[in-house]
């Protein structure tokens, strides 16, 4: 088990991206995925890719 805390804007995008794209290779868990996802919307980056993969819409809701 992996100790360390999971921290999505420690991260750069292109490495969101890979964690994104690769998420069932490198067992990363739903709350890693959801922070990655999150971030990655924030900063506005692969916006068109994440909609694209049908990730987008899960995580588009911002209070």
């Amino acid at each position: 088990m992996n100790t360390r805390t999971f921290n999505a804007s420690e991260l750069c995008s292109r490495k969101l991206w890979q964690l994104v794209n690769n998420a069932a290779e490198t067992q990363v868990d739903d709350d890693a995925l959801a922070q990655a996802i999150s971030e990655l919307a924030t900063r506005r980056r692969y916006l068109e890719e994440l909609q694209e993969i049908g990730k987008l819409e899960d995580h588009s809701h911002h209070p």
